[in-house]
């Protein structure tokens, strides 16, 4: 299985990458399954599996993380975040992934059961942020290790030049590539490549993207974003007639978007898919991405 960082290098053009999250139950699971299925027609160069906090969500991702693994010809990220984990259990996870032939990690401290908004707490045993962990994993092993990323303004500290900061922090404890949480204007992530340059690291940052396709999404996309939705997209969604306009102003913004980050030479593209493969799909075909 190819490294990430092997393959941004090695990259002709613009990678393509998905997100997914483990099923949590039988019912969930062929939902999972038709949705890598369909997704994987585009040959991403990775896939990766969500880690939630509670133990059993963990071992959900594992499970789906090295089913990915034994049966995609992409390569497989396997998620690992700091959330009410010891020292030991990072570890014991990091050897399941390796024992599952997973070699590379994504490294992110994570949120707390109540969500973003909820105060960090480090376990008693554990680390209290993403760099450590980053530190923890390399020093473990022979891993490939990408991280977080944040185009707005990460709360509760409000200080893009600090976001900037810790993403060089990470590429010096060992990170290899990063990821960007999701964000809807391209001169955010234009900003934090540029604040990260000039702190002379030249790591690899992918923007991530999710199409909003209904109303109930904005609070959630606010969530993820970790601050409010631009007020022209939220209110042109709100304007929008009916659930198909909404997803048209949803789609023609993803869309918009992906093509200028594409045009800033974004090194990638990262889709949080939510296991739905039908507007991530029309946002690669309106981009006229190859599809075997």
């Amino acid at each position: 299985m190819s490294r990430v960082a092997e393959l941004l290098a090695q990259a002709a053009g613009p990678l393509l990458s998905f997100e997914f999250f483990p099923p949590r139950s039988d019912e969930e699971r062929p939902r999972f399954d038709g949705a890598v299925a369909k997704l994987a027609a585009f040959r991403p160069a990775f896939l990766s599996v969500t880690y939630g906090a509670s133990g059993s969500t963990r071992d959900r991702t594992v499970a789906a993380t090295a089913t990915l693994a034994a049966t995609q010809p992409a390569t497989v990220v396997g998620h690992l975040t700091c959330v009410s984990q010891s020292r030991d259990d990072l570890l014991r996870t990091l050897d399941r992934f390796q024992a599952a032939g997973v070699r590379n990690i994504l490294a992110v401290r994570g949120d707390m059961p109540g969500g973003p908004q909820q105060p960090f707490e480090a376990h008693p045993d554990g680390l209290t942020n993403a760099t450590e962990l980053v530190q923890l994993i390399k020093a473990h092993g022979d891993f490939c290790v990408g991280v977080a990323a944040f185009p707005n303004v990460h709360q509760p500290d409000n200080d893009p030049e600090l976001d900037a900061r810790i993403v060089v922090d990470k590429a010096e404890a060992g990170a290899s590539y990063a990821i960007t949480q999701l964000f809807f204007e391209s001169h955010r992530y234009a900003e934090l490549v540029e604040r990260v340059r000039s702190r002379g690291c030249d790591i690899p940052i992918i923007p991530g993207i999710a199409p909003l396709t209904v109303i109930t999404q904005i609070e959630r996309f606010a969530a993820l974003a970790d601050c409010p939705l631009p007020e022209d997209f939220v209110a042109d969604l709100r304007a929008a007639g009916d659930p198909a306009e909404v997803r048209r102003v949803g789609m023609a913004r993803a869309i918009r978007l992906c093509r200028e980050l594409l045009d800033l030479g974004a090194p990638g593209l990262q889709f949080f898919t939510q296991n739905r493969w039908r507007a991530t799909t029309e946002v690669l075909q309106a981009l006229d991405w190859p599809c075997p």
